[in-house]
């Protein structure tokens, strides 16, 4: 009996060396997954992103190679950091990644999936695409309401001028950012309410919005390691559900208000919420447009399109502040087209090259999304040679490619807008997501559906403040601090603090209108 058991181990020890073999001996079918650093047990590379991810990404993308492989917990992750294989994923592979995988601010905050940032790849998703493009970022809508920008901005402009002072610049930013959305999107301001209370509602909403950009920028560790979710051990999803509440409640009000004044008035108001509760009644009942998907977009265009906006101009300020000759030059090149007796405007942007070549430049360094909001693989494929499972996250390091020398062989990291400039080395690259060393929207199916809006606000702004005044740090400032703060957007690590001196006439502060 013992004899005839080590025959048969035997004979099994045979085969399995045989097996081996022929397997060692046929040539790899299947490619292998992106290289990356070795992880933890059960978190995978979680614990080394660090509090900046983007950089730490970077980092090690300089280590392994332009398309990452991570796993963190039990979810494979890639990462792209050049632009060739930013190209791969967004435009050749793009209808396989145009959904975003699972996460927990998605369901908690974002009404689950019921808004345009998260909701899955679709009819519903299209539908709202195609309401936002209609009634805001289509090019009737953005001249509908450019007399709304334009006040808004030269509220900002007779605010800053009587300051006196130094000022926040991020805060009062955002501040003309939220009045121009609301008064289209609400038909009233959100800021500069006469009764105290609707001061406090307007800065504890400022607040929400702050702090949501802060949570969603948290890699959750329950969204990546199954069945950890429930304990919740970086607090984020309590955060969310208590932010959501306060969120959803401020929305509602909103409605409710809406819908009051509409009726008391007899005919609805032509403001864009307005627009959108008259197509929910019309809608059928059973899955068409509802309260949920309207509150879900106010949620997307308050949050996308305000401090976005506002730390994108901070950082380009702060980048003129520190190159006076170069802020000396913007000034000039839009007094010789506005003059110093009235505001620019946004009629006069297409003839200010340099402008419009600082607000790239700002967009390359300082991104306002520096990792592109994730994608998910709907089915497995090959990419540069290595393979991507199916349900792979897609993280697009926006805030490396920006950096890369392959992409930008001149200065990358030096602030030089003269590289878009006629005879500049990247002379024509744009920022819409064709150029894909430069995509601070995203490219694609989901590239960033309020860009159009975002650029026009970014580069009105900018131009408004660099025209109307100079500026001083304070004495007792030193060197400008330029360290980031990361989120989901990329805010300034110290908020920019200086003190606006007008170097306009007089009559181009129209005091009596605003």
């Amino acid at each position: 009996m013992a004899i005839l058991f080590l025959l048969l181990l035997s004979t099994l020890l045979i085969v399995s060396i045989l097996f081996s073999a022929k397997r060692r001996s046929l040539p790899n079918r299947r490619p292998p997954f992106p290289p990356g650093p070795k992880g933890w047990p059960v978190l995978g590379n979680l614990p080394q992103l660090g509090s900046k991810p983007h950089q730490t990404l970077h980092s090690l993308s300089q280590k392994y190679g332009p398309l990452l492989g991570l796993r963190l917990g039990h979810v494979h992750v890639v990462v792209a950091s050049s632009a060739s294989t930013a190209a791969m994923f967004f435009r050749t592979h793009d209808a396989n990644f145009s959904s975003r995988p699972p996460n927990s601010g998605a369901e908690h905050v974002a009404y689950n999936y019921q808004d345009l940032v998260f909701a899955p790849y679709g009819e519903r998703w299209r539908m709202l695409r195609r309401l936002c493009a209609l009634n805001l970022f289509s090019a009737k809508a953005m001249e509908d309401f450019g007399h709304v920008r334009a006040g808004e901005v030269a509220r900002l402009v007779w605010g800053l001028k009587t300051a006196q002072a130094a000022v926040n610049v991020g805060g009062e930013v955002n501040e003309c950012a939220t009045n121009a959305l609301s008064l289209v999107l609400l038909g009233r301001r959100v800021f500069g309410g006469r009764r105290d209370e609707d001061q406090a509602a307007a800065e504890e909403f400022k607040e929400l919005v702050v702090e949501l950009m802060k949570l969603a920028g948290v890699f959750n560790v329950g969204d990546f390691v199954h069945g950890l979710g429930w304990l919740d051990l970086q607090g984020v999803v309590s955060k969310m559900k208590k932010l959501h509440k306060k969120m959803d409640k401020y929305f509602c009000k909103i409605m409710e208000e809406h819908k009051e004044k509409d009726d008391g008035n007899g005919k609805a108001s032509r403001d864009v919420l307005s627009i959108f509760m008259k197509l929910k009644d019309e809608s059928n009942e059973d899955g068409g447009f509802t309260d949920t998907h309207i509150k879900a977009l106010l949620l997307n265009l308050f949050t996308a399109g305000t401090d976005t906006t506002s730390s994108t101009v901070e950082w380009a300020l702060a980048e003129l502040i520190q190159q006076p000759s170069l802020m000396a030059e913007a000034q000039a090149e839009i007094d010789s087209i506005a003059g110093r007796s009235r505001l620019v405007s946004e009629s006069d942007l297409p003839n200010l090259p340099l402008l419009r070549a600082i607000v790239k430049e700002t967009l390359r360094l300082h991104p306002s999304t520096p990792l592109s909001l994730p994608r998910v693989a709907a089915e497995g494929c090959e990419i540069a040679g290595y393979s991507i499972p199916k349900g792979a996250t897609l993280l697009v390091n926006i805030w490396a490619i920006s950096r890369d020398p392959s992409s930008w062989p001149e200065e990358p990291l030096a602030f030089r807008p003269e590289r878009f400039l006629a005879g500049g080395f990247h002379e024509g690259v744009d920022v819409k997501g064709g150029d894909f060393e430069l995509i601070p929207f995203g490219a694609g199916r989901r590239i960033c559906a309020g860009m159009s809006l975002g650029l026009r606000m970014v580069q009105f702004m900018t131009a408004t403040l660099v025209h109307a005044f100079d500026w001083r740090l304070g004495e007792a400032a030193g060197k400008l601090d330029m360290e980031e703060a990361y989120g989901l957007t990329l805010r300034r690590a110290t908020p920019l603090v200086a003190i606006p001196v007008p170097r306009l006439t007089s009559q181009a502060y129209p005091k009596h209108a605003y």
